[in-house]
């Protein structure tokens, strides 16, 4: 019987040690041909250029071609579900942002399962919104909108690009934690929603940085705060909500993934190279150029971080009482 479960112990580590080593010569070989990248928005969007940005590098690097693959429609489903049913060879590969952590909490069935059908890759940078105030609002920083909406509890008013959206969410979660009332005003997009606080006719917006960045110059809103957890290098004077509201945080991302099942030695490469192309100094000097900061973590840094990001929105969409679609 020893021996038995000897030989078996013996024959099960042969094979492991087969499995890995098959893994690395084929990680060691990889890529060898095009590599798809999906991303689930329309084209010339931020996502769609960070991509093509990565893809030129890459390109450049290991000398085959990067083939940008735009599937927008339905919050990203679309792209996504195409994305799930690849071979999972390392050739196809999906960008995403804080989308897809949210989508779970906001849609009740979909057609894959964000956790189980997808294998992270790295996360590529953090960018915070900002909250933003028509230049007619009362209110010249956070504790004084505060004070203002606990004044005049449900008056306030908050624009967003729909129910559901990274900007809602960010304004349900201050409301939450800063414990006040305010009316949710939903729009189809960012740039009426901006055009209407810029008018005085909604209070207040969580927006990027890149959208509000011409209307704090010309004094046409008032810059409030960040949502990161720090203060951004490139605007140093402007404070993050969590210096009032301490843990608040709130920040989107761009991320890279594959389909569940690509061999870890194939991942782990992936990391690599790409972490190593968004800290360079020229990429990294692009994404401050729109209020993001360079990551570039690791496949289970960034598994770590989708879990947290989607059990945090999933708590934000329930006690917010938002209806699931």
């Amino acid at each position: 019987m020893k021996i038995s479960l000897l030989a078996a112990s013996l024959a099960a580590a042969l094979v492991c040690s087969g499995i890995a080593a098959a893994q690395d010569k084929a990680a060691a070989a990889y890529p060898s041909k095009p590599i798809r990248m999906i991303v689930p928005f329309a084209p010339g969007g931020g996502l769609d250029i960070t991509t093509r940005l990565i893809g030129q590098k890459l390109t450049e690097k290991w000398g085959h071609n990067i083939v940008v693959d735009t599937r927008p429609g339905a919050a990203t489903i679309v792209g996504t579900e195409i994305a799930s049913q690849a071979v999972p060879d390392g050739y196809t590969l999906l960008m995403i942002t804080t989308t897809f952590v949210i989508n779970p909490s906001v849609y009740k069935k979909l057609p894959y399962d964000p956790l189980k059908d997808f294998a992270p890759v790295t996360q590529l940078n953090y960018q915070p919104n900002i909250l933003v105030v028509s230049a007619a609002a009362p209110a010249a920083s956070v504790p004084e909108l505060i004070a203002l909406a606990k004044a005049k509890p449900g008056e306030l008013t908050f624009a967003t690009p729909g129910a559901g959206s990274a900007p809602h969410l960010s304004a349900e979660l201050f409301k939450r934690m800063a414990g006040i009332d305010m009316i949710h005003v939903p729009y189809k997009g960012i740039p009426p929603a901006v055009t209407d606080v810029v008018g005085g006719r909604v209070t207040m917006l969580f927006t990027t940085t890149i959208s509000a960045a011409p209307h704090i110059k010309t004094g046409k809103v008032k810059a409030l705060a960040l949502t990161s957890a720090k203060r951004l290098d490139s605007m140093p004077g402007t404070p993050t909500i969590g210096e009032t509201l301490k843990g608040y945080q709130a920040e989107a991302f761009q991320g890279m993934i594959a389909p569940a099942g690509v061999p870890r030695a194939i991942l782990d490469k992936l990391g690599r190279e790409v972490g190593t192309i968004v800290r360079s100094p020229d990429i990294a000097r692009t994404f401050a150029a729109s209020g993001a900061v360079a990551v570039g973590s690791t496949p289970a840094e960034f598994t770590a971080f989708i879990k947290t990001e989607t059990a945090k929105w999933a708590r934000v969409v329930k006690e917010a009482g938002i209806e699931r679609r």
